[in-house]
């Protein structure tokens, strides 16, 4: 990217963390909201249907274009077996479309649900959503990343995206862990939250 892009994209990020756009997000001891949701195959996945059977990783993600997203999701990948043996199951969470969906775990090998959330809903009620600048909007589109065609949108309908964010759940739903930050190239270690359910997360 040019001087100028890497500027601009660092100036939207200082500005939704001088507005505090984080702090409204769910945080650790507080209640997970529920929701159902559909997978990369069509399949309706329930949260607390999943919780059910133990903890689960949720992970908020902004869409398939994004390579820091990329790079988190194969990471949580290799990471899978520790998850698993630790009785967790991952999930992952985006605005996309579902064949984005689709997409985003075959070209990453991705062997987890990876859930469409139409019109960003659940990561409203996760208190993740932001309305994108205008600035930001036309660097996407003029690199042909089209949030609304992407997202399902009516045309003329501003872009939203999702803070990236990680959540250790347990059974109960009840929020252990959270990494929430809205400089998007942060992401946790996929070997915190491996450390994180051998120390804090019961299995039942």
């Amino acid at each position: 990217m040019s001087p100028e892009a890497v500027a601009m994209l660092d100036r939207v990020v200082a500005d939704l963390k001088a507005r505090g756009a984080e702090l409204g997000a769910l945080r650790p001891g507080l209640q997970a909201p529920d929701f159902a949701l559909p997978d990369q195959q069509g399949r309706t996945l329930s949260l607390y249907e999943t919780l059910a059977r133990g903890p689960v990783v949720l992970l908020f993600y902004r869409g398939e274009w994004c390579p820091y997203c990329c790079a988190q999701l194969r990471a949580m990948q290799l990471a899978l077996p520790q998850l698993t043996a630790a009785g967790a199951r991952l999930v992952a969470v985006s605005p996309e479309l579902p064949d984005h969906s689709l997409s985003m775990a075959e070209r990453n090998a991705l062997d987890f649900d990876i859930l469409s959330d139409r019109g960003a809903m659940v990561a409203r009620s996760y208190g993740l959503v932001y309305r994108v600048p205008d600035a930001m909007r036309d660097f996407y589109r003029d690199r042909g990343v089209d949030l609304g065609i992407r997202h399902g949108c009516p045309p003329g309908q501003p872009w939203h995206l999702s803070i990236p964010a990680t959540y250790l759940l347990a059974p109960s739903g009840i929020v252990r862990f959270a990494s929430i930050d809205a400089d998007y190239t942060q992401r946790p270690e996929p070997q915190s939250l491996v450390d994180l359910l051998h120390d804090r997360v019961p299995a039942h």
